[in-house]
């Protein structure tokens, strides 16, 4: 009985999902539809939630009567839940999970999501462009942290190894399959994350002008907390000049084709992570010798910019620090065994593939090592220090990328156009 109500459930779960995920992916034309949007998400989410609970009530029962589940998805459940760097924020907050998953999922750059009362989340795709607001994120970051995801930099390594394999949809990512702490990952509770969610003009004027809009660097909020000198006007001018050059960087790395294969996924979010890193040494030059040149008193308010969003104790930036760090050094099966073990199953590599395909896995766990020593040990006080640790960072993925990048085309330079087929879209091709 448990488990043919455990299945009905799991169909209602479906349902509420595929209703939630209607709902996102429309666009509510003015103020009143999208508060009416919202109120109907909001709703639904409780539904979910609440089948959910029971579900784990279920399978918690199930576990007692000596009725497991199946082997293989109690282990996939179990490797997915614990090895990712994102793994413990999961798990600490369910509301600030369900915040940064509308968030994520709706693809709001950081002032949209702040407008709405939610903090800044990770968007990996946006269309054809990964890492769409690479620009705001790194230098908004670098003055509100607080109004960002704590774990926004967990699920960009998760999304960044990730999308090599799996390309938008991982079946394995902790937003997509954990809308609730504990949640077991069914095979149902996840979407593949559409990436066509964002209009051709809206994605060419993003490229086109990054340092405008919505991501525009907050010059006018450093003039007015800090009321600079003539001298440090100078400053903060020459500030402003290199962020535009900063923007410039950006405008090669935007793609206007989607790249179907893992080679060409990888490869675009290499352009993509050396345009940021590029940004991030323009500027950081000018934002040390306007910093350098502020009192005291001037640099207690510049610290202390941000909106209200997400504003936390003054220890909860290091609480999160340590979790993340203590994340990082658990071992990272979810994103080095499990798509490697994936490919086996659809592709059955033989000989000089089986050769190629052990050589990418030992170079996916090299990557995911190099990015496990780029975790942060603590949250940097001032701007200047949050640039510096994001330049490491950028460093680490781009790093990765290079490791990879040459395993990844020689594997699949041995595959047949069927494989090639399959590896193109491996969450989509029915395994044994």
């Amino acid at each position: 009985m448990l488990s043919r109500q455990t299945v009905e459930r799991q169909a209602r779960i479906d349902r509420l999902q595929q209703r939630v995920q209607q709902l996102q992916s429309q666009k509510p034309q003015g103020a009143r539809a999208e508060r009416q949007q919202q109120r109907l998400l909001q709703a639904q989410n409780r539904l979910l939630q609440r089948e959910q609970r029971t579900q784990q009530t279920d399978l918690a029962r199930q576990q007692q009567l000596g009725l497991q589940p199946p082997a293989g998805r109690a282990a996939a459940a179990q490797a997915a839940e614990r090895g990712r760097f994102a793994a413990r924020f999961r798990s600490n907050d369910a509301l600030q999970t369900r915040t940064a998953l509308m968030a994520r999922e709706n693809r709001w750059a950081p002032h949209h999501a702040w407008r709405r009362g939610h903090r800044a989340a990770f968007v990996a795709w946006l269309g054809p462009v990964f890492w769409p607001y690479a620009y705001s994120d790194i230098f908004d970051y670098t003055f509100w942290p607080y109004a960002y995801d704590p774990g926004y930099w967990a699920y960009a390594y998760d999304d960044f190894v990730d999308t090599v394999f799996w390309g938008a949809g991982s079946p394995y990512s902790a937003y997509a399959s954990y809308p609730e702490p504990g949640g077991a990952v069914t095979g149902y509770g996840y979407r593949a994350r559409e990436r066509s969610g964002a209009s051709p003009q809206a994605i060419r004027q993003l490229c086109r002008d990054p340092d405008k809009g919505v991501t525009a660097w907050p010059i006018l909020s450093i003039a007015r907390a800090v009321r600079p000198t003539p001298e440090q006007r100078a400053l903060l001018d020459e500030l402003r000049t290199a962020a535009a050059r900063a923007a410039d960087a950006f405008k090669q790395s935007c793609a206007d084709t989607y790249a179907m294969t893992p080679p060409g996924r990888l490869q675009a979010m290499t352009n993509r992570i050396s345009a940021t890193l590029e940004a991030v040494r323009i500027v950081r030059p000018a934002l040390e010798k306007f910093y350098n040149s502020l009192s005291d008193e001037q640099q207690a308010r510049f610290n202390a910019l941000g909106p209200d969003v997400g504003r936390r104790s003054p220890s909860q930036p290091q609480q999160d620090a340590k979790a993340q760090a203590e994340s990082c050094g658990e071992p990272k099966s979810s994103l080095t065994q499990l798509p490697i073990e994936r490919i086996e199953a659809v592709i059955h590599p033989a000989g000089k593939q089986k050769q190629a395909l052990d050589h990418l896995s030992g170079a996916t766990r090299e990557a995911v090592k190099g990015l496990q020593a780029a975790c942060p040990d603590d949250v940097p006080l001032t701007p200047v220090g949050r640039l510096e640790a994001m330049e490491k960072r950028l460093q680490a993925m781009l790093q990765a990328a290079q490791r990879v990048q040459p395993a990844l085309d020689d594997f699949y330079a041995t595959l047949n156009s069927e494989q090639k087929a399959r590896f193109n879209t491996l969450q989509q091709v029915a395994g044994p």
